[in-house]
């Protein structure tokens, strides 16, 4: 014989000894998911649980004999087994009669799981027989890999039975079968005759006993020969064995074969919270006792009445543990908006040092799971952590109380919750069974679908009936099973079930262990507990641990604790209390006391209250932190301010302020903004930090002026000078010599043989002239250039001014502003801190003396901590005050404090600059090896957890700098440093124009003669006309006659270079004339008479002659009676080399 995996089981996995017990070898094995192979058994007729995983597997079952002409090929498993038999010991011939029956289940049931029939025999029914009898042996189910084909006579139509079948399965109890008939069949006897089942169809209730621990043979006996032969509809299973072994395998091994099977079940188990909630088929199974959600629902509610939040659960390992402390916490989650319970731990003993963490726990309130003897066992040991007693509540579930048996192992005042399993519980649950199931019926028969599918499961393990693997109508009966209304008793609810087939309204008893005469402990019922029509919790007088009649706390006793405290913005802020009452308002916080002990002395409590310089009232972020730790920690409070007023460093060896409160062990706590370092460390236990610091540079802001150089900061030094150097440069150029070369335009051709006379004004100053009146859009005049590649330069230029123009003037608006002006430090490690006197002036900067970053300083940065000495405050807001008076430059404290103080300036003149040095954290310090520091640190994990500290950090950090009063600010007059720009421009332009000045007298007065003299004089009109026509005597009469100089006649000039020629020539000429008059004087003394002679005029010059040759240049032609010797055209070579004497510019004039 060969066996494998079977396709049943339980939560554990059982291998089974079903052959005469002397062959040590097992017929069949059941197992839940996820469990495995099971070996063989080590007994005879035995059970043995096996924890290890299972490895799934089909089912195939084979039994051979000689007569068969070949063996099938065996499938992968386990080894085969009938070499052992066939070697060892022939099996009985009752044995192997009885392994064929629950071979045949084990068949038919595998074969349910492929989706084939139940079939038992190798042929026909008259041939199956006959081979049997001859010994040929039976084959179940697919064997190698291949289908055997079948033949069955056709199914015939289904047919409704007029007698309609229901299983009662209960505990065997000796000479219980009378009771249990005699409540049957008054059961049946008290159901309405007014129900229609009666006129169609019959009840009939089969009655099965089973032992404490059936083995799965004599389950599988009872469904194959008491339940499928009689064509069960439904199975009443009431049970109320609370073994949590053997028994509840059992009971999870029977329900799982019937929900296979598809058969309903209706049960009653005592220990159903032991049962798997998420069993295969387990959907067609209907619970009539209290759940475990129900249990555990009742014991919240006795933990809501007395206002205990907080609870550790403790199981063991039976059977459903892990569904109960899910249940439990589903609860807590479903009561959160009502009542918000903490879980503090779940412990699963299974040896006593796992209770061990309950030792250091908050916890007094314990919710135990167990069963009766695993529960004494467990109260025991924590009778030995001393977690009994009068501070401790213990409160048990069903499976602790059971029978109520051997209370005196418990402490006393325990709690627990109770519903009642003896056999008179179980009688009279028959009755409510029984009408469940007929009321289903009657839902059902009333129903369409019940003439397609009658009632009635034609299921078989010989292979008789329809063939079907499993009932197809059970899941459409137990929808109407699950959805009945049975009325019961006048002031109950009425019998109803949830989607999930438990029980809706269901009761529970409040049990309480308390002693009676002769020291015994019993289990009294003090209250009740029911979900109908809504949860309600009634309890009368009980008994607590320890005796008393008042109900502990529910947390740790409440101690007393000195803390010591050091103010500090926004952590702890002072301020007096009422000068009446002596009392601190709410949002002034907690009183504290600020002067030492030995002044605060003999006086009563309310006077000494009502002196500010005894009291004052402590407010901050550290307040509020410590009154949530004393709520959830329960302990009281006396706040004391260090007599000192220092934070805690290490001065010649010994520790001051905070620190040496602790060492010396004259507080138990420290609570304010104490950074934690590696030095107190060595001396004191800190706290996991609250929240995160470093050391941190604060500075002030200074309204700027506006930078002279402002208006050239649109663009960078590259940009100024492509358009300096480049453009202007490049477009000037371009112009001027497009104007040049252009026909139409200016020309050089001045000489004698030349025969166009140029008539156009045009040179390169003036080139560059209109160049800057079109980049700047000036309103100016300017002489155009004539030719059309010219102008077209002169155009695109213009385009471009027009966009430079426009940049420029969009971005200068952006640089045209007031600035703020600071310090940007980079940190501690700025040059400008780090070595202080390299700057000149140096910074003035400074910190708290006797502070963490005092002792920073001076460890890292010995040089700028021995400068600071002297501009170092007492607190950090008198240096905060030093920097916004300009006293100080800079103040270096903690990053947190100094963003506070910066965010509640109002003025918004603060800034913290750089980055911050030796990050840290704020902590609470506790004497060395202090019993408080686990629960502190706990707390403040779960306060970070559950976002409180942040929204603590949120409030207490939030400033009160105002943006609306810069934005006020920005919008007054402007003073005059703030636009000294404007005026420092003018005054650059004013004294470049002083230098042109000089530089054009240097030039008339040193350059101008020389170059006349030389032969580039005739091109200098190229780069200016004034400059040409200064340098020619031609060009100056020139000038002189078109603006009309003469006799009677005050032309003007438009160049300043006429102008001064004009000036000099009227001056050469006053003295010329004063010159004759003097020598005429003369001459008429000695009695001669002067020749007749006049002065020509510049026009009169130009005058005389011939008539103009437009196509010559013009020439001057003196009068013969003036200069006789003069009569031939002059030209600029003949001035020039003549050298313009005296005689000829006094004839000239």
């Amino acid at each position: 014989m060969r066996v494998r995996q079977s396709a049943l089981g339980d939560r554990r996995c059982f291998a089974l000894c079903a052959a005469p017990l002397t062959a040590r070898v097992w017929l069949g094995a059941w197992r839940l998911r996820k469990h495995a192979w099971c070996p063989r058994c080590g007994g005879h007729d035995t059970v043995r649980p096996r924890t290890t995983p299972c490895r799934p597997a089909t089912f195939a079952i084979y039994v051979d004999s000689s007569q068969l002409p070949a063996a099938p090929p065996p499938l992968p498993g386990p080894p085969p087994l009938a070499a052992l038999i066939a070697s060892r010991v022939e099996m009985q011939a009752h044995v192997a009669l009885l392994a064929l029956a629950a071979l045949g289940a084990l068949a038919a049931l595998a074969r349910a799981e492929r989706g084939g029939g139940i079939k038992v025999g190798g042929g026909g029914a008259g041939a199956g027989g006959r081979e049997a009898a001859r010994g040929g042996g039976v084959r179940i189910g697919v064997v190698d890999g291949l289908r055997r084909p079948r033949t069955s006579p056709a199914p015939q139509a289904p047919r409704a039975p007029s007698v309609i079948t229901a299983a009662l399965v209960v505990p065997h109890k000796a000479f219980g079968a009378r009771d249990y008939t005699r409540a049957e069949k008054e059961a049946l006897s008290k159901l309405p005759r007014k129900l229609k089942l009666f006129s169609q169809v019959r009840l009939n209730i089969t009655l099965s006993m089973q032992s404490l621990t059936p083995s799965p043979m004599s389950i599988l006996d009872s469904l194959c020969k008491e339940f499928l032969a009689v064509n069960v509809s439904a199975i009443l299973y009431l049970m109320n064995h609370e073994q949590y072994g053997r028994s509840t395998a059992s009971a999870q091994y029977f329900l799982q074969l019937a929900g296979y099977l598809g058969i309903p079940v209706i049960a009653w188990n005592a220990d159903n919270s032991g049962l798997e909630k998420h069993a295969s088929h387990a959907s067609l199974r209907l619970q009539l006792a209290p759940t475990i959600e129900h249990q555990t629902a009742a014991m919240l509610s006795i933990l809501e009445r007395y206002k205990w939040h907080q609870f550790s659960v403790v199981t063991s390992a039976i059977a459903g543990h892990d569904d109960f402390i899910q249940a439990v916490r589903e609860r807590v989650t479903a009561l959160q908006d009502r009542f918000k319970f903490t879980i503090l731990n779940a412990v699963v003993v299974k040896k006593p040092a796992d209770l061990n963490e309950l030792v250091t726990s908050e916890a007094r309130v314990m919710l135990l799971y167990a069963t009766t003897e695993e529960a004494a066992d467990i109260l025991s040991s924590a009778g030995d952590l001393h977690l009994t007693g009068e501070n401790f509540v213990w409160i048990v579930t069903q499976s602790v109380l059971g029978s109520r048996k051997q209370p005196n192992k418990f402490p006393v005042g325990m709690l627990g919750v109770h519903f009642d399993t003896s056999s008179k519980s179980i009688i009279a649950e028959i009755a409510t069974a029984v009408k469940v199931f007929a009321y289903g019926v009657e839902s059902y028969i009333s129903a369409p679908e019940y003439v397609r599918y009658p009632l009635g499961t034609r299921l078989s393990c010989s292979g008789e009936g329809t063939g079907e693997a499993r009932w197809s109508t059970g899941e459409r009966f137990y929808r109407h099973l699950r959805n009945v209304s049975v009325d019961v008793e006048s002031g109950k609810p009425s019998i109803e079930f949830t989607p999930d087939g438990e029980l809706r309204a269901a009761e529970l008893k409040i049990m309480n262990l308390r002693p009676t005469l002769g020291d015994q402990l019993v289990w009294e019922e003090i209250g009740s507990w029911n979900s109908y029509p809504k949860e309600r919790l009634v309890i009368k007088d009980i008994v607590w641990p320890g005796g008393l009649h008042t109900p502990p706390q529910g947390v740790p006793e409440k101690f007393h604790m000195r803390i010591t405290f050091l103010e500090e913005p926004p952590y702890i802020n002072l301020a007096p209390p009422d000068p009446v009452s002596g009392r601190c308002s709410l949002d002034r916080g907690v009183i504290c006391r600020v002067a030492p002990e030995v002044d605060v002395a003999g006086l009563e409590a309310g006077t000494a209250h009502r002196n500010s310089t005894l009291y004052q009232c402590c407010s901050g972020f550290c307040i509020d932190l410590l009154q949530q730790l004393a709520e959830h920690l329960g302990f009281t409070y006396e706040l004391v301010r260090v007599e000192d007023g220092r934070w805690g460093t290490l001065h010649h060896g010994k520790w001051n302020g905070l620190i040496a409160e602790l060492v010396n062990k004259k507080t138990d706590m420290v609570l304010t903004s104490l950074i934690i370092n590696s030095d107190r460390e060595s001396v004191v236990d800190f706290s996991v930090p609250f929240m995160e610091t470093g050391v941190a540079i604060v500075v002030a802001k200074r309204t700027g002026i506006i930078s002279p150089t402002a208006f050239l900061e649109p663009f960078d030094t590259a940009s100024w000078m492509l358009v300096g150097a480049v453009a202007i440069q490049a477009a000037t150029f371009s112009i001027f010599f497009f104007e040049w070369l252009s026909p139409s335009g200016f020309d050089c051709s001045t000489g004698l043989n030349s025969k166009r006379v140029p008539q156009n004004r045009f040179s390169l100053c003036r080139t560059y002239w209109i160049v800057w009146a079109v980049l700047f859009q000036a309103s100016v005049h300017v002489d155009s250039p004539r030719g059309f590649t010219a102008r077209f330069m002169t155009n695109m230029w213009a385009m471009f001014a027009v966009v430079f123009l426009a940049i420029y003037t969009a971005n200068l608006a952006a640089f045209m502003i007031t600035r703020e002006e600071f310090h940007e430090l980079s940190g501690l490690d700025d040059p400008r801190i780090a070595r202080p006197l390299t700057l000149r002036p140096p910074l003035k900067f400074g910190t708290v003396p006797w502070s963490h970053t005092d002792a920073t300083l001076a460890k890292y940065f010995q040089e700028p901590h021995a400068y600071m000495a002297q501009f170092n405050r007492s607190t950090v807001s008198a240096g905060v005050t030093s920097v916004l008076t300009a006293e100080l430059d800079a103040f270096i404290y903690d990053g947190t404090v100094l963003d506070y103080l910066v965010s509640q300036d109002e003025d918004c003149r603060l800034l913290t600059v750089g980055s911050w040095y030796a990050m840290s954290g704020y902590g609470l310090a506790f004497t060395r090896n202090s019993k408080y520091l686990s629960m502190f640190n706990k707390r403040l994990l779960d306060l970070r957890s559950n976002g409180d500290l942040e929204r603590l950090r949120r409030y207490w950090m939030t400033g009160t700098c105002k943006p609306n009063k810069q934005e006020h600010k920005s919008s007054d007059p402007l003073a005059l440093e703030q636009f000294l720009s404007a005026f420092l421009l003018l005054m650059a332009g004013i004294l470049l124009a002083a230098l042109l000045l000089l530089t054009e007298h240097v030039y008339f007065r040193y350059m101008r003669e020389h170059l006349a003299a030389s032969k580039a004089s005739s091109c200098c009109a190229l780069v200016s006309l004034s400059m040409g026509q200064s340098l020619t005597f031609h060009g100056a009469v020139v000038e002189a006659a078109a603006r009309g100089f003469g006799p009677g006649k005050r032309g003007h000039c438009r160049s300043a270079v006429c102008a001064a020629q004009v000036w000099r020539a009227r001056h050469e000429r006053d003295a010329a004339v004063a010159r004759a008059r003097q020598l005429a004087a003369a001459l008429a003394a000695h009695g001669l008479q002067p020749p007749p002679r006049r002065l020509a005029s510049a026009a009169a010059l130009l005058a005389s002659g011939r008539a103009h040759d437009a196509t010559r240049p013009r020439t001057l032609h003196a009068p013969a009676d003036l200069l006789p010797d003069l009569d031939r055209p002059l030209s600029c070579g003949d001035l020039r080399s003549r050298e313009r004497t005296r005689v000829e510019m006094e004839t000239v004039l």
